[in-house]
């Protein structure tokens, strides 16, 4: 019988929607390493700046100083051989060893964007022919429990409210990983690809491929509704 294998991918991106930061991973379904690659994206990393939101505050990792902090890390992994430069083309053969090796199953916390933005960067990931987003599960399968829900509330993982004062539990993946370890104490993800897939993601992915089968994941069908975490709906004052 054919072994199955999983690929989790993760992305660093910058102001012009491109890749600065690719992390990937392939696992066992007993979800043990098999290989591993992180790399900063020759021709965009130090060209075109990192992502930032221009109205954050400036303590806020996505502020235009948090920006320059993100950079100054990266330089210093550089420096103490955490991360290397590497060409598009040289991410690309890796793929495609990855691919014909392994023959993984695709999938990332939020892989619509993650495809997205290789797409823009050139980085080839159509060879995987099955693939699904490791999110759209967790919010399936974890968020709209009244367990995940009380644990939402407990550590206070609530979205600000939209202009429309909407409300909603966070479902990302750092959350979905206190969960899922049952550890509200876990320090949030450094938000560098490879570090974000060994700590969070991964330990996501197993939980899943230990209480689901593979047909599950693979399910199209699944979607995110924003409506089904709406706080309002999950609050009564005693």
């Amino acid at each position: 019988m054919k072994k199955d294998y999983y690929l989790i991918i993760d992305t660093e991106t910058t102001m012009s929607d491109k890749v600065a930061d690719f992390g990937a991973v392939v696992i066992d379904r007993q979800g043990n390493i098999q290989t591993q690659c992180g790399v900063l994206v020759n021709g965009v990393f130090g060209i075109d700046p990192l992502f930032y939101i221009a109205n954050e505050k400036e303590k806020s990792l996505w502020s235009k100083q948090g920006k320059d902090r993100r950079f100054t890390k990266y330089n210093e992994m550089l420096e103490n051989g955490a991360r290397m430069l590497a060409s598009v083309n040289a991410i690309n053969l890796w793929l495609a060893k990855v691919a014909g090796q392994y023959d993984p199953i695709l999938t990332a916390y939020n892989l619509p964007f993650d495809l997205d933005k290789c797409n823009k960067t050139g980085i080839d990931l159509t060879m995987f022919t099955n693939s699904f987003c490791m999110w759209r599960v967790a919010f399936n399968k974890y968020a709209m429990t009244k367990s995940y829900k009380n644990f939402a509330m407990s550590i206070h993982a609530i979205n600000p409210p939209t202009k429309l004062g909407n409300c909603s539990f966070q479902t990302n993946a750092e959350v979905m990983t206190k969960f899922i370890t049952n550890n509200p104490e876990l320090v949030d993800e450094p938000h560098t690809a490879l570090e974000d897939i060994v700590y969070y993601e991964l330990l996501i992915l197993k939980n899943m491929l230990k209480n689901m089968k593979k047909k599950e994941l693979l399910n199209a069908d699944l979607g995110f509704d924003w409506r089904k975490v709406q706080l309002k709906d999950h609050f009564t004052a005693k």
